[in-house]
């Protein structure tokens, strides 16, 4: 299917659960298009996700917020209707309510334009009834695209991906290390994310703290990390404020030099911690010197999203 309409009717007794639409199923079964509702989390603003499966990994801590995420009631212990209507690089879900959609899907991001559709369930007991998948006239395809801040950094070249608990993240390469590296040019898409499940394998760990917040200062077997690295031309010598969101673990340099390390996963800050990737929410001031700087992340990942965001402040 490109373009169509879904309908199903639902029923769950789970206190917790994921369910939903697969579509867009491309033929390696690694990149589609996911969206699903959460029993747990009904009302609450995150009770429906919108997200893009990208090599087998989803994004849900990249994309969030208007699109990807929104609240609704969900029942339990009765039957409700569940419709998903596709057209072009846009999607609208309706639950319960068929005249207005309770989540607006404003620009698709798998990139996978046609495939296979399916029911989802993560976890949590759930019945589906009369399914129903109707095609329509494919629409134009026209993507809506969020605002670039103007003073983001969008080119960087990634390496390939390591096994982290190998490495020592807070070492910053060798010339001879980095030269050895193959390293893959790659361009932020709007407002400025690098999703690195677009360029690599999604490693899948078993996160032992996600269950017991007392692991969490554990290694992490299957913790995956990739190097970004870009250049920041500076006309003097100068400190700029620079902005980063990251997903889930990060290590930053500046020529050579280590300035800041943090982790953001899920549940590791707190229990209740999602790790919802933004800009806004670590910074990092730069000694930049007069010319040419480069700038080297160390970004690791343990689920839910692989990426990062870099933005300069204004002067």
């Amino acid at each position: 299917m490109r373009d169509g309409v879904i309908d199903v009717d639902v029923a769950t007794p789970a206190k917790r659960g994921f369910f939903g639409f697969d579509f867009r199923i491309g033929n390696d079964g690694a990149n589609y298009e996911e969206v699903y509702l959460r029993q747990h989390k009904s009302g609450l603003p995150d009770a429906m996700q919108y997200t893009p499966v990208l090599n087998t990994g989803r994004n849900w801590q990249i994309y969030n917020g208007p699109g990807f995420t929104g609240a609704v009631d969900i029942p339990k212990d009765a039957w409700f209707h569940l419709r998903l209507e596709v057209t072009g690089a846009q999607a609208k879900l309706y639950v319960k309510d068929m005249e207005k959609p309770a989540l607006v899907m404003n620009d698709l991001k798998s990139g996978v334009q046609k495939g296979q559709v399916a029911l989802f369930d993560l976890t949590g007991e759930t019945y589906f009834s009369n399914f129903e998948v109707r095609t329509t006239p494919d629409a134009a395809w026209e993507r809506h695209l969020p605002p670039m801040a103007p003073s983001t950094l969008t080119r960087w070249s990634l390496s390939p991906a390591y096994d982290a608990l190998t490495r020592s993240l807070e070492r910053p390469l060798s010339p001879s290390e980095s030269d050895a590296i193959r390293w893959q040019d790659v361009e932020a898409e709007p407002p400025g994310f690098v999703v690195i499940y677009r360029y690599r394998e999604a490693p899948h760990p078993m996160v032992t703290f996600q269950g017991d917040f007392s692991k969490r200062l554990e290694p992490q077997p299957g913790m995956k990390v990739v190097y970004a690295r870009t250049s920041i031309d500076s006309e003097r010598d100068q400190v700029r404020k620079l902005y980063i969101g990251y997903s889930d673990d990060v290590s930053v340099f500046l020529n050579g030099k280590i300035l800041y390390r943090g982790r953001s996963a899920q549940g590791f800050r707190d229990p209740g911690f999602l790790g919802i990737m933004n800009p806004e929410n670590d910074a990092v001031y730069l000694p930049l010197k007069k010319g040419r700087n480069e700038l080297v992340l160390a970004v690791s990942e343990l689920g839910g999203g692989w990426g990062f965001i870099c933005r300069l402040a204004d002067l």
